[in-house]
């Protein structure tokens, strides 16, 4: 067995399959002319290949350092590898109908898609948490990398559980339309969209703080990894209410109509509070650090 796939051999194995997928969605954009609400087909099915990828070998890692319920966390990497396997399928599945994946109820067969992404979801998150009480046992050398890494657990635990937000029936939509849920606050899915995100110019989206909860499993322990020794706990604890801060902006900024780089008087003041608060913790822990002992 190849020395990378040993870290945890089924999400390594599912992140080759994201990367795979990837390329085919790169040939699906290059080829499939489709558009599909607003956007070309294939575009949605290369986000997730993406995020996923990400998600597996960052998983993969976190359990490969854990000191205690290594079986428990081994299983549950295993599900999760399972459950997002199950998720995509359908995601692809669907493009190649040339149908909606998420919020389609229109028909039976669509309805059932729709649970079983629904149910792969949730079982993902369970099994998150499960490694996120695995990693919270575990021991660690460095106490601020040990840290930075249950926080990003708990924080993307957070934003995968903010995707049910777009869940609900939005304003003024109809079960009998075959689509019960949406990303857009404010008006209809398919409006002008950014490059690369495919988030909403006009109005909030919720695909945002998701976006930003999610990730919070990389970005932090990356963080403070970029510090090295000088890494403490006092920084990943200031990162993190940082960072939840930035999650907790846009979550707001979103449910209230905005887009991301639109925003009001109050959300610009509110993202300034949270770089100030950011920019102060790294200046107190550079600085601490800089001090020499009598």
């Amino acid at each position: 067995m190849p020395r990378f796939l040993r870290l945890h051999p089924p999400l390594m194995l599912f992140s080759l399959l994201m990367a795979a997928l990837m390329v085919i969605s790169l040939g699906g954009l290059i080829v499939d002319d489709r558009i599909l609400v607003g956007s070309p087909i294939w575009f949605k099915p290369f986000k997730f290949a993406v995020s996923l990828c990400l998600y597996g070998v960052t998983l993969a890692w976190m359990l490969s350092l854990t000191t205690r319920l290594r079986r428990t966390g081994w299983w549950a990497g295993a599900v999760i590898a399972l459950a997002g396997t199950a998720e995509m399928a359908v995601i692809v599945g669907q493009v190649l109908r040339g149908r909606r994946s998420h919020f389609n109820v229109a028909t039976p067969f669509d309805d059932l898609l729709w649970d079983v992404m629904t149910y792969s979801i949730l079982t993902l998150w369970i099994m998150h948490a499960v490694i996120a009480v695995a990693l919270a046992f575990t021991r660690f050398e460095n106490r601020a990398t040990g840290l930075a890494i249950r926080l990003g657990l708990v924080l993307s635990l957070v934003g995968l559980a903010l995707g049910t937000l777009m869940t609900s029936p939005a304003p003024g939509q109809d079960d009998d339309a075959g689509i019960v849920g949406a990303h857009s606050v404010g008006a209809p899915d398919g409006g002008p969209e950014m490059a690369l995100t495919g988030w909403n110019t006009e109005v909030g989206d919720l695909r945002v703080p998701h976006f930003v909860g999610i990730h919070a499993l990389q970005v932090i322990p990356l963080l403070v990894t970029l510090f090295g020794r000088r890494a403490t706990p006092g920084l990943t604890w200031g990162l993190t209410i940082g960072y939840a801060g930035l999650m907790a902006l846009v979550t707001w900024q979103a449910l209230r109509g905005q887009p991301l780089l639109r925003p009001d008087l109050l959300t610009a003041l509110g993202a300034l509070a949270v770089v100030t608060w950011i920019a102060a913790v790294i200046a107190r822990n550079l600085t601490a650090k800089e001090v020499v002992p009598a």
